[in-house]
């Protein structure tokens, strides 16, 4: 009886080796896709962390109350991100120290104390927001709040605590998924895209103080110091060369497009959907997702759920990480995720404080989120000028910086950038206090 050799030659491989190959094509393919999430780090994590769940509430409260008006300011906001966070990358890697390290050594210890002091109080706030989000997000589905908060607080908990950096980072970039839900809600919302391509291009103003208001908020919400300040202590983590700084800005200017994107996505869907029909206040970004179902479908409704559950998981991760950062490197303490809580306890039980006291009050029946919220956006609004002026002069510096020193065109453009946004945030600052 004739044997067939490559018969059985197929069967003792497959017997050795198990599984058979993947063809080429797909295998290049799986293998680019893990290339491009290990280039990915940082800068996408830090711009997405951003838009949080206060921040996706004001772009949801922006598209539910002028449509697509405001969709011109995404751009500006957008491209002044890219600057700022740019810089903070440039500045982790050719000096090797965080934000609140340099403050620390250039300006003194009083300096950095005060920022140290506000970053803690309004980072916990909107880490508390971020959990009651989680809760609301799963609340959508039915879920308690208190099932729900306590086993995410838990996964965040072990992520960080148990696991090397690189690893934290790869979860972290993988919680940017749930982000690509905002682009097809707005799709399934239908939204006549020649008007959000006008709104894009056009400016649209108002007199009202509540277009002032709310132009004020989605700026304050999208740069955030938080964000600088993980940016920059983890591109030191990272132990990024100065061979790869390039890359490492491009990362950062791309994370800031991308979130700027996802952003405007966001007032899409909530500008073809409620301001449409007549819906203009929106109290939270879970009731946005509740207002689409009856005009966009369920399927929208569930999309905008899992967006914010996504970055309520992200930004509740990252902000206990940026706090303690700022806190270790201001004191002189050790700091790095994946150290053993012996090794750093200072930026260990800074991260385990902050995920507990915001899981708790989370789970707390009635808990006031808009007066926390207020309050909130009071000190990251007396925040932002401080961490924005640092990072214009700490950047633009010889001593500090060397031939990487910001200069020209793109000092001029952080110059505006600084005077601009720290102008809107003290109006912001001003009209809040007034409205209490």
């Amino acid at each position: 009886m004739a044997v067939r050799v490559p018969s059985v030659m197929r069967r003792v491989r497959s017997a050795v080796l198990g599984r058979p190959r993947l063809p080429a094509r797909l295998s290049a393919r799986r293998t680019r896709i893990f290339v491009l999430l290990g280039l990915l780090g940082p800068g996408l994590i830090a711009a997405n962390a951003g838009n949080d769940a206060g921040g996706v509430a004001t772009y949801s409260q922006a598209g539910a109350k002028y449509g697509y008006d405001l969709l011109w300011t995404i751009v500006l906001i957008t491209i002044s991100l890219a600057i700022v966070q740019m810089l903070a990358a440039r500045m982790g890697v050719v000096t090797g120290k965080g934000l609140a390290e340099l403050i620390r050594e250039e300006y003194g210890i009083r300096w950095s104390v005060l920022a140290t002091t506000a970053v803690l109080i309004a980072n916990l706030g909107i880490c508390i927001s971020d959990f009651v989000a989680i809760g609301a997000a799963f609340g959508l589905a039915g879920v308690p709040a208190q099932v729900s908060v306590p086993l995410a607080a838990v996964a965040i908990w072990l992520i960080i605590m148990r696991g090397s950096y690189r690893t934290a980072e790869r979860i972290f970039v993988w919680f940017t998924i749930p982000f690509f839900a905002y682009p097809i809600a707005a799709i399934l919302a239908h939204p006549h895209w020649a008007s959000v391509g006008r709104a894009i291009v056009t400016p649209h103003l108002h007199t009202s103080s509540a277009y002032l208001l709310i132009l004020i908020a989605t700026a304050g919400t999208t740069i955030t110091p938080y964000m600088q300040l993980y940016l920059q202590s983890a591109v030191v983590e990272r132990g990024v060369r100065v061979d790869e700084l390039a890359r490492e800005e491009r990362e950062a200017v791309l994370g800031s497009v991308f979130a700027g994107i996802i952003a405007a996505f966001i007032i899409i869907a909530t500008g073809a959907t409620l301001f449409t029909h007549g819906i203009h206040s929106i109290s939270s970004a879970a009731d946005a997702a509740r207002a689409l179902h009856p005009f966009a479908g369920r399927y929208a409704e569930a999309l905008f759920a899992i967006g914010l559950l996504g970055a309520s998981l992200l930004a509740a991760a990252i902000l206990p990480i940026a706090t303690s950062y700022v806190v270790s490197e201001s004191l002189g303490y050790e700091k790095g995720i994946g150290r053993k809580r012996q090794e750093a306890p200072v930026f260990m039980n800074v991260i385990i404080g902050m995920i507990v006291i915001g899981a708790v009050v989370a789970m707390i029946p009635g808990v006031p989120l808009i007066p926390l919220l207020v309050g909130v956006q009071v000190v990251n609004g007396l925040l932002l000028p401080i961490n924005l002026f640092f990072i214009w002069r700490l950047s633009r510096s010889p001593q500090i910086m060397g031939e990487r020193r910001s200069r020209g065109l793109l000092d001029a453009a952080t110059a505006v950038t600084v005077v601009v946004l720290s102008a809107l945030s003290i109006v912001l600052v001003v009209v809040t206090i007034g409205e209490l």
